[in-house]
């Protein structure tokens, strides 16, 4: 038998459990009905922001007490709600809009319970992150999700730089202030691909905004987005193969080596020139990039 965290509980010792609960992203009509079932059975609620999660329950009139846990109150609230358990009490975990644990600082009060045994049950429901990918129109049988890009630029770029190879779709959060830089950041590192802005999600003024990345960087310019924001980008586009040990004619080697000394001279990492000449070009990208380092 496998168990369930590092420290598993004698089954006679009374524990508690802790209730991952999925809220609205933004229509309070898309609560399951398991949740707020949950919701009026647990002892407490430990809310990302009481005063968001008091709208939703007040709206569906369920009165619990409540405490905030959010990325500020590490570690002392983990070990609260720890504590919690261990005398008996269900606490249910709510985060401002979703599914918590995913992007959030539940992660954290997941992993404690984990490590001393105590049992975690996801209630699941909204999440922006399914949402915005099912009416994305992007392949969706294969993704990678970063969550929330790092705030700096250069951070930014390093991590997408990492990411310019993947095949598969490219999904992130993004705050309503960093949008456009964001997104010029990855037009930037990955080239101008297709790319999807799903803001808003449920809510009156819902926007799924699709076109390439210029598109969108214009579109955001001249429209200030409101609201946090999941952004998909297309994967980087398959290169053809080519048989084995036939080299690459010294024309098109040239002509990637001057597109991707173009595009470092612009900012763009070696290895992100490269792969993005060889995919405009369609060669393979790792003899651009060894053709790169030696000149």
């Amino acid at each position: 038998m496998i168990s369930g965290g590092s420290s598993p509980r004698s089954p006679n010792e009374p524990c508690g459990t802790l209730f991952l609960v999925a809220t609205p992203i933004g229509n309070l009509e898309d609560i399951t009905l398991r949740a707020l079932r949950t919701l009026r059975e647990v002892d407490i609620i430990a809310a990302e922001d009481t005063r968001v999660t008091v709208k939703l329950l007040s709206h569906y009139d369920i009165r619990k007490p409540m405490f905030s846990y959010h990325r500020h109150s590490r570690p002392g609230v983990a070990g609260k709600i720890v504590a919690l358990l261990k005398d008996g009490k269900n606490v249910a975990l709510t985060c401002d809009a979703g599914t918590p644990g995913v992007s959030d600082p539940g992660e954290e009060v997941v992993r404690a319970c984990i490590r001393e045994g105590l049992p975690v049950v996801a209630i699941p429901g909204p999440s922006a992150l399914i949402a915005a990918l099912a009416v994305s129109g992007l392949p969706t049988s294969s993704l990678v999700f970063t969550g929330f890009l790092p705030r700096r630029s250069s951070e930014r770029r390093k991590l997408l730089e990492a990411l310019c190879g993947q095949p598969q779709t490219l999904v992130f959060f993004e705050a309503p202030h960093r949008l456009v830089a964001c997104l010029k950041d990855v037009r930037q590192v990955l080239g101008d691909r297709q790319a999807v802005v799903a803001r808003e999600l449920t809510k009156k003024f819902e926007e799924i905004a699709r076109g390439t990345l210029s598109q969108l960087v214009r579109h955001f310019e001249e429209a200030s987005p409101r609201g946090e924001a999941v952004v998909l980008v297309a994967g980087a586009a398959p290169l053809p193969a080519r048989p084995g040990g036939e080299q690459l004619p010294e024309s098109r080697l040239n002509e990637a080596i001057a597109l991707a000394r173009s595009l470092r001279s612009a900012g763009t990492s070696t290895r992100s020139a490269a792969m993005r000449a060889a995919e405009n070009l369609k060669v393979p990208w790792r003899g651009v990039y060894r053709a790169l380092l030696a000149r």
